[in-house]
C-alpha cells in the first residue's frame, strides 16, 4: 500500500456562527470514530491530519495537500461535507463519507464521495485505503458485518483527542465507549437494528493512570448507546482500577438499571452526569421500569426515581421526544409541565421526531405512510424542525403545544428552581447557559407559527402540497455556509428520503 496524505475531519458544527453553547461546547462533542479512524489510518503508515471542525478557521489552508479525505458527519453537517467533498475532489482528492449520515442516507451520501462508509472496521478502512480510487458519478457503500471488536486505546489516539480538547476554553471531555448496540429495540432509535456487542474492557485498564498524568481530574464521558446495560460489568471494572475520587465520569443509561444500590455505587465510582431518556409518558415503559403505566401515574414514578438519581448523581439530563403517534391533545405536554414542577433539578431536552433516513425501523413505516418532508438535512437536528408528518396534530396545534411547553420550561421561575435544586455550582451555572441556549430553539418555534400563517410557500411545503424547499430555510442555510455555498451542490439543497 503506499503511503498516503489522510485528512480525517470530524463535522462537530455545521455553520460558522456557533451559538454561545456551541463556542464553549462544541469541541467535547468530538466523535470516537474519527480519532479511531486516524490512530487505524496511522497505524497503516500513512501521514494523517486531524481536524476537528468547529468554525472556518479550522480548515485546512490548503485544499490540495491531500490524497485521500474522510469526512464524519452527523445529518445536520451533511450538507457542509458535500460542499468540502466537492472542493477536496476538485483539487484531486479522493473523499469518503463516515458517521451517521453515512448510516442514514448512504444511496444520497454516494452521489457526493467517492466511498460511503456503514458500520466501520480496521479491515474494510485498510481495503478502502488500498483502493483509494475515485468512483463516479456514484460511489461505492461500504460496510463491515459487525461494528470493530476492538478499538485503539486513549493513549493510542490522544494526539487526536487533545487536538479536539484543546479548542475548548474551560470543559475538556475526554470521550470512551465500551459497548456498541443495545439490546432494546426501539423503533426510533438509531441503534435498533444495531446488534449489541461488548468490547474489552481490559484494554482500557492502561488508559486511566495514563489520563491521569495529563489532568489533575479528568472527565471521561461513555459514548455507549446505553450504559445501563453492563452497568455491573463497569462498576466492577472502575472500582478495581480507579483510584477513588481520581475520575469524574459521564453517561446515558435507561432509568430501568438505575437502582439505589447501583446509585450509590455510582456515586463512589465518580459518575457526575446521568442521561435517562424518559422519551414518552405513554411508551417505553420497560426502559423506565414503570411497567405498563401511563400518564400522571408514570410522571409521579418517574419523577421520584429521577429525584432518587439526583440525590446521588449532581447533574441528570432528561431525554424526551415528541410527538409520538400516541400523543394526542395537549395532556402529554401538560404532563410533562407537571414533571418539570416536581422534579425541578432535572434539565429537560425535547427532542423534535425526526426521521434520518434508513436509521431506525420506524423511519421506513413513516415513508410508507408519506409522512416525510423533504427538509434540507442542514436542519435534521432533532431540535430546530421536524420532517415527520404528526398523526394527532396539526402543525399549528402541535407548535403551539410545543412552544407553550419549551416557554413553561425556561420561565426565570423554573430556571430559578432548577438552579436552587442543585448544589454544584458547575452545573448550577451550566444549566443557566443551556437554558439561554434553549431560548433560541423557543425563538424558532414562534417564527414557525408566524410564517405558517404568513407564508403560502411555506404552508404549502408544510401541507405536502409542494416538495419546493421554502425560500426562508433555503436563506438560512445560504447565510450559515457562507462561502462554502457555492461549492453545495444544488441538486442536494433539499433532503431526500
Amino acid at each position: 500500500m503506499r503511503k498516503l496524505r489522510i485528512a480525517v475531519m470530524d463535522l462537530v458544527a455545521n455553520s460558522d456562527k456557533p451559538s454561545l453553547w456551541g463556542r464553549l461546547m462544541a469541541p467535547n462533542f468530538a466523535g470516537i470514530m474519527p480519532q479511531v479512524t486516524a490512530a487505524w489510518c496511522e497505524e497503516m503508515g500513512h501521514d494523517v491530519t486531524y481536524i476537528c471542525f468547529t468554525r472556518y478557521k479550522d480548515l485546512p489552508r490548503s485544499f490540495d495537500s491531500f490524497d485521500f479525505v474522510i469526512l464524519g458527519a452527523l445529518t445536520k453537517s451533511a450538507q457542509l461535507a458535500y460542499s468540502l467533498s466537492n472542493i477536496f475532489r476538485s483539487k484531486g482528492a479522493v473523499t469518503a463519507l463516515g458517521g451517521p449520515h453515512a448510516r442514514g442516507y448512504p444511496q444520497h451520501a454516494a452521489k457526493y464521495f467517492d466511498y460511503v462508509f456503514g458500520l466501520t472496521d480496521k479491515e474494510v478502512l485498510s481495503e478502502v485505503l488500498q483502493d483509494c480510487s475515485p468512483h463516479r458519478p456514484e460511489g461505492l457503500n461500504v460496510s463491515a458485518k459487525t461494528q470493530p471488536s476492538s478499538l485503539p486505546t486513549i493513549r493510542q489516539r490522544w494526539k487526536f483527542i487533545k487536538a479536539a480538547l484543546d479548542k475548548a476554553p474551560f470543559l475538556k471531555i475526554i470521550p470512551i465507549v465500551g459497548s456498541f448496540g443495545c439490546p432494546y429495540s426501539c423503533s426510533f432509535c438509531y441503534d435498533a437494528n444495531v446488534p449489541f456487542q461488548q468490547l474489552n474492557l481490559e484494554e482500557m485498564k492502561e488508559d486511566f493512570p495514563f489520563l491521569l498524568t495529563k489532568f489533575k481530574r479528568p472527565i471521561l464521558s461513555f459514548y455507549d448507546p446505553n450504559f445501563g446495560v453492563q452497568i455491573d460489568r463497569y462498576l466492577d471494572f472502575i472500582e478495581e482500577n480507579v483510584p477513588p475520587g481520581s475520575i469524574d465520569f459521564y453517561a446515558e443509561s435507561s432509568l430501568s438499571f438505575l437502582s439505589e444500590p447501583r446509585l450509590q455505587r455510582l456515586k463512589k465510582c465518580g459518575f457526575k452526569v446521568m442521561i435517562p431518556g424518559i422519551e414518552s409518558w405513554y411508551e417505553t415503559g420497560e426502559k423506565s421500569k414503570t411497567g405498563k403505566k401511563t400518564g400522571m401515574d408514570k410522571v409521579k414514578q418517574v419523577s421520584q426515581h429521577i429525584n432518587l438519581i439526583l440525590d446521588y448523581i449532581p447533574y441528570l439530563q432528561a431525554n424526551f421526544i415528541f410527538p409520538f403517534d400516541s400523543d394526542e391533545g395537549e395532556e402529554p405536554f401538560e404532563l410533562t409541565k407537571r414533571f418539570i414542577d416536581l422534579s425541578p433539578g432535572a434539565f429537560p431536552v425535547y427532542c423534535l421526531l425526526t426521521a434520518y433516513g434508513q436509521s431506525a425501523p420506524l423511519n421506513l413505516e413513516y415513508q410508507k405512510q408519506n409522512r416525510i418532508l423533504h427538509l434540507p438535512f442542514y436542519f435534521l437536528d432533532s431540535q430546530q424542525a421536524m420532517n415527520v408528518v404528526p398523526k394527532n396534530y396539526s402543525w399549528v396545534e402541535f407548535y403551539k403545544h410545543y412552544t407553550s411547553l419549551a416557554q413553561y420550561s425556561f420561565t426565570k421561575k423554573a430556571m430559578m428552581a432548577r438552579f436552587k435544586a442543585n448544589k454544584s455550582t458547575l452545573w448550577r451555572w451550566m444549566n443557566v447557559l443551556r437554558g439561554l441556549h434553549f431560548s433560541e430553539i423557543i425563538n424558532y418555534s414562534k417564527e414557525f407559527l408566524s410564517l405558517f400563517q404568513s407564508d403560502r410557500q411555506f404552508k404549502k411545503f408544510y401541507l405536502q402540497e409542494t416538495s419546493e424547499v421554502p425560500q426562508y430555510y433555503l436563506q438560512w442555510m445560504r447565510k450559515s455556509l457562507g462561502p462554502l455555498w457555492e461549492w453545495l451542490p444544488k441538486e442536494s439543497n433539499g433532503a431526500t428520503l
